[in-house]
């Protein structure tokens, strides 16, 4: 890396850090401490695991109360079984489904059809973002018009997809699209107008040419608010995808849930929401992880 850009690099530092990392660039003779750099970066490592520990304790103990709860009403016959389903029917519906019915065909289609909207959702968000980031005049020509397409509801568009392109994955895709596109599109836009304008000139100075400059300094530096972007937008997919087969059809989690609605079969609606669920946490868990390593 050139010279100018990696002093510029060394340069940038957080601007909301940790209050244990403060307390470890506090010189040691201001605290009165001989090691206390030493002490903070060993006490700061050794409450890392306790952090890991209690990030995980949190969402357990909140799935625990819930569950609790729900046997709480179900057994108690505060809410009938035709509403609420109990736990131990709704685990055996939905290991049926997954080991004797069709549930994970109708999910590998859910999947196929958020993963092309998301591919193509990305694919206009992170240029237009760019774009928008470093052109006053595309900012406040586009804008306006973004987010005023925030207030067309994802039911309305579905029928006029269908019309225009008619059924199949294409307009189930697209509707996908549509609701990814925009929380990428802000996240990214954050990301780029944060960079420290220090490094970006520096790497002018040292002849970086825009391709470079995009490729090895902008993107990774605005990868982890991108990121962000993408966590969201992957979540709105599966609904965007289980919309689009409400309205228009299709053979994901979206037409299941039609057909276990119209037969009112409640357990099995209660299990592909399940499923959904737990797509959608599966995604947002594994681009956190990204998200984390990008950090680093």
């Amino acid at each position: 890396m050139p010279h100018a850009v990696a002093a510029a690099l060394g340069r940038v530092r957080p601007l909301s850090p940790p209050r244990s990392r403060i307390r470890a660039w506090i010189a040691p003779s201001a605290r009165g401490e001989g090691s206390g750099n030493v002490a903070g970066t060993a006490g700061s490592a050794a409450r890392r695991p306790r952090r890991r520990g209690s990030a995980l304790a949190a969402p357990i103990g909140l799935g625990v109360a819930i569950l609790a709860l729900w046997v709480l009403l179900h057994g108690s016959g505060a809410v009938s079984a035709f509403f609420l389903p109990a736990p131990e029917g709704l685990v055996r519906q939905f290991w049926h489904d997954l080991a004797h019915g069709s549930l994970l065909d109708y999910t590998a289609v859910t999947l196929k059809e958020a993963a092309a909207g998301s591919a193509i959702g990305i694919g206009v968000a992170l240029p237009l973002a760019h774009l928008i980031a470093h052109s006053r005049i595309a900012a406040a020509a586009l804008e306006p018009y973004l987010a005023a397409s925030q207030a067309l509801p994802a039911v309305a568009l579905a029928p006029l997809l269908a019309l225009w392109l008619g059924y199949g994955l294409l307009p189930i895709a697209l509707l996908c699209a549509l609701l990814v596109f925009f929380p990428i599109l802000v996240a990214a836009v954050l990301g780029l107008r944060s960079l420290d304008p220090d490094v970006l000139d520096a790497a002018r100075v040292d002849g970086v040419d825009r391709w470079r400059m995009l490729l090895h300094i902008e993107f990774p530096l605005a990868l982890p608010s991108v990121l962000a972007g993408v966590r969201t937008g992957l979540t709105l997919s599966i609904t965007g995808a289980v919309v689009g087969e409400f309205v228009m059809g299709g053979n994901g989690l979206g037409e299941l849930l039609s057909v276990q609605r119209q037969a009112t079969d409640t357990t099995g609606l209660f299990a592909t929401l399940l499923m959904l669920a737990l797509l959608a946490a599966g995604l947002y868990g594994l681009i956190r992880l990204l998200e984390h390593r990008s950090s680093q």
